[in-house]
């Protein structure tokens, strides 16, 4: 077991490390807490961007109900390094594999913009993922305030307003029932093309939901920056306080092209995913992925929880490997 880093000790770069998880998000930092409280050498490269950054407050998380993201993450930063684990903020350029130990233990070896250069035992990715909006004029600049896209992340915050939902997508149409269970005021706005069945005609209007398929023009804010309404190609403009669309989700694979990870397509083509197995392993061997860059539609608690069952088995893989390692010294002591 290799000794625990502390903060002065990183600027020796070619120490190594049991693991280096790469994103600093409540996969990665709960990752990383297990790995330090197994007495694990873990650093987190976190570059400072959340996917939930823009909101407001985490929902859904027992015993952290409303808290602000950005006091959460520190929380558990605080957390991380009390047990010895380094947050290091910075941005990952390169990562690949390297030439295993004399052993045969596997090494990795990880690259930062700003030159540094780690090398790890065992990586866990937790980037997260990137969600494509639908192209909209006036339509992004929304994201995380009054556009959102998850009824249970934001669902009470938006309840008995006058949303209106973006339909893309068939999925968007199931996400439309979904709100529909928060407000009486609900109006889908299809997109050019999108085919909808009779028997959804029917539930929206049982429900009384409004279903215009007139293509939309533009989003208009208010005077506040808030959303105004949806203006149509034919010039009427619908009002709406709040919106909410499906997004296109896609991992962060920002400097992780030398690692090969495996892509699979999420369902209904709402995007891709890294493709995972058991507690995160992915099909190369040393490598981890937790978070939503293996599950898009987890929430921060699912998120966490995956990176904790995640550094839990990343330890258990080390404690296999120290342990033959041990073995192979015993019989060359023995033999000698």
């Amino acid at each position: 077991m290799t000794a625990p880093v502390t903060p002065d000790s990183l600027a020796l770069t070619d120490d190594l490390l049991d693991a280096v998880v790469i994103g600093g998000g409540a996969a990665g930092l709960n990752g990383a807490l297990m790995l330090a409280r197994s007495r694990r050498s873990v650093v987190v490269i976190d570059s400072g961007d959340p996917r939930n950054a823009p909101a407001e407050g985490i929902h859904a998380l027992l015993g952290n109900e409303g808290t602000p993201p950005a006091e959460y993450l520190e929380r558990g930063r605080a957390e991380v390094r009390q047990y010895g684990g380094v947050i290091v903020p910075g941005t990952v350029t390169s990562v690949r594999a390297a030439e295993p130990s004399a052993d045969g233990d596997l090494r990795f070896t990880v690259d930062l913009a700003d030159g540094r250069r780690l090398t790890a035992r065992r990586l866990l990715i937790a980037t997260g993922i990137r969600d494509g909006l639908p192209d909209i004029p006036g339509l992004a600049e929304h994201w995380g305030r009054n556009l959102v896209h998850c009824p249970f992340c934001h669902g009470w915050e938006v309840r008995d307003q006058a949303i209106g939902v973006i339909a893309t997508r068939p999925m968007s149409l199931h996400q439309a029932l979904m709100f529909r269970a928060l407000t009486e005021d609900l109006t889908v706005f299809a997109a050019d093309g999108l085919e909808i069945d009779p028997a959804t005609r029917e539930r929206f209007d049982a429900l009384g939901i409004t279903l215009i398929e007139t293509p939309v023009k533009e989003i208009v804010a208010d005077a506040e920056g808030g959303v105004a309404g949806v203006r149509l190609v034919g010039g009427e403009l619908v009002p709406r306080s709040v919106l909410t669309a499906a997004t296109d989700m896609t991992p962060r694979l920002d400097g992780l092209d030398e690692l090969g990870l495996t892509l699979e397509e999420l369902p209904a083509g709402m995007g891709k995913k890294i493709a995972t197995g058991n507690a995160g392993a992915t099909d190369i061997s040393g490598v981890w992925v937790a978070g939503n860059a293996a599950d898009p539609a987890a929430q921060v608690g699912a998120s966490a929880a995956g990176g904790a069952l995640a550094g839990g088995h990343i330890h258990g893989m080390l404690v296999m490997a120290d342990a033959d390692a041990a073995v192979a010294a015993h019989r060359a002591r023995s033999a000698a």
